[in-house]
């Protein structure tokens, strides 16, 4: 029988007042009892919209209706069709803008919990197949892959599934991209990044870390070399900051740096070899997603944590999910503020941040109400760190070594329909390409560019 409740079957969460003091995973999973409840409230509509909203198209009633009956390895084999990182798409994908926007039982109600199933037959799988992935025979064809964060890793797999000998050089110690520099602990266990990644190696990828594209050796050297088609997925890992007098003081942070201590190098425990401050009182600048990442890690390390943001509450890009979690862990926001000054001792480290509250005007070209400042209404907020996440733009490297490789005023790459770049033989996606961006939308890039890559060279 169909389960009509209106609402989602409830993930179990670690609670606020203990999960704010550790790194481990916030939300636990279903059990197998709770993912059958919650998958018989899909209706296995014949037209299926909620594909239409999933960038890399997993055929989810399909995937459903198998763990409905229990079957769940049917359930994975049916995702990893189309899905390289299941275990990953089913943690961070945005999925109430996505594949659960489209789904009918939203209408009148919550929709299903499409992403919180997709993590759980994900985990399950990892938890109870032993069987051996084995190596596609090789169809002779040579492919690097520039970057193995999602885009590149998508890429990467869906040519490997098709007997492509594929090589992915990635300029740091380990292959996850923002998957392992960006996204936290409590988000995103890094054992399971690199569960997904060693499918890959077994479909016969090679991952070469430490080579920096650009330095290391150039896209066309790589050509010369006799790599037939490239894939460029370097995503956009150069921050933005405000110009503000005193952003250079000690204590102030890009978001990149800070979660890239936190999460790669392990930064909070004792015996790190590369620490990092633990603060008092910090200021986050953003309401992105990045921003909500900072603020809960700064948390974890002890601080009283602002989240400063310009706009309202209704404007806050972050996803719902993460911002009540900020919010029972006790992040404090400061909304309609902005900040205008850092403040510093003579010491050069920062005590301060100088701000004025805004107001909401018209919509500006982003569609969202233009913050207009109050005259008059200075303030000062005490700190000994300052966080700014208020975007990241492509490291240029890339784009000034390689000859003929067009990209737009903000120094994306340009590409068409296909992922194709203005150079014969290579091409591009993810952030890129389109800046920063979700996890799901540059795995949907690499698997357009990895089908293109088949087309040019299966021919």
């Amino acid at each position: 029988m169909p389960n009509m409740s209106l609402n989602k079957v409830p993930m179990p969460t670690q609670e606020p007042q203990v999960r704010c003091h550790n790194f481990d995973e916030v939300t636990t999973g279903y059990t197998e009892e709770m993912a059958i409840e919650e998958a018989n409230r899909c209706l296995h509509c014949k037209n299926k919209p909620c594909v239409s909203g999933c960038p890399v198209n997993v055929n989810i009633p399909d995937f459903i209706e198998q763990v409905k009956q229990g079957n769940f390895e049917e359930a994975y084999n049916i995702i990893s069709v189309t899905s390289s990182l299941p275990a990953v798409c089913g943690r961070v994908c945005p999925q109430e803008s996505q594949c659960e926007k489209h789904c009918v039982r939203g209408i009148k109600g919550e929709p299903v919990a499409i992403g919180r199933l997709e993590r759980f037959v994900a985990d399950w799988h990892r938890e109870h197949n032993q069987a051996i992935i084995e190596k596609p025979q090789s169809n002779g064809h040579k492919v690097a892959i520039v970057g193995a964060g999602p885009a590149g890793l998508t890429c990467a797999g869906d040519l490997a599934k098709k007997g492509y000998e594929v090589t992915v050089f990635e300029a740091l110690h380990v292959a996850g991209g923002v998957l392992m520099y960006g996204i936290p602990e409590f988000r995103l266990p890094k054992e399971i990044v690199q569960k997904e990644i060693e499918n890959l190696k077994a479909l016969g990828v090679n991952i070469i870390t430490n080579f920096v594209v650009g330095r290391s050796d150039t896209i066309d050297a790589l050509q010369e070399e006799g790599y037939e088609a490239i894939f460029i997925g370097s995503g956009a890992g150069l921050p933005n900051f405000m110009n503000l007098e005193g952003e250079n003081l000690k204590g102030v942070y890009s978001a990149n740096e800070f979660l890239t201590r936190i999460n790669l190098m392990k930064a909070y425990q004792p015996d790190s070899s590369t620490p990092i401050q633990h603060p008092k009182k910090c200021v986050v600048v953003g309401g992105g997603n990045v921003a909500m990442d900072a603020a809960r890690s700064a948390k974890r390390l002890g601080a009283e944590v602002h989240v400063v943001y310009r706009r309202s509450l209704e404007e806050l890009p972050a996803r719902k999910e993460e911002v009540e979690h900020a919010m029972e862990e006790g992040i404090i926001f400061d909304l309609l503020t902005n900040p205008t000054k850092v403040l510093g001792n003579e010491e050069g480290w920062i005590n301060g941040v100088e701000c004025i509250r805004m107001e909401l005007g018209e919509p500006d070209a982003s569609g969202r109400r233009r913050p207009i400042e109050v005259q008059g209404s200075e303030f000062v907020i005490d700190c000994d760190c300052m966080i700014m996440s208020i975007g990241t733009s492509p490291n240029p490297l890339i784009r000034s070594t390689t000859q003929g490789l067009e990209t737009n005023r903000k120094g994306c790459i340009v590409v068409d329909d296909s992922g194709k770049t203005s150079r014969d033989g290579i091409y591009a996606g993810g952030d890129a390409v389109t800046g920063a961006a979700t996890v799901i939308s540059a795995m949907g890039a690499g698997k357009k560019a990895a089908a293109s890559i088949d087309e040019l060279l299966s021919k």
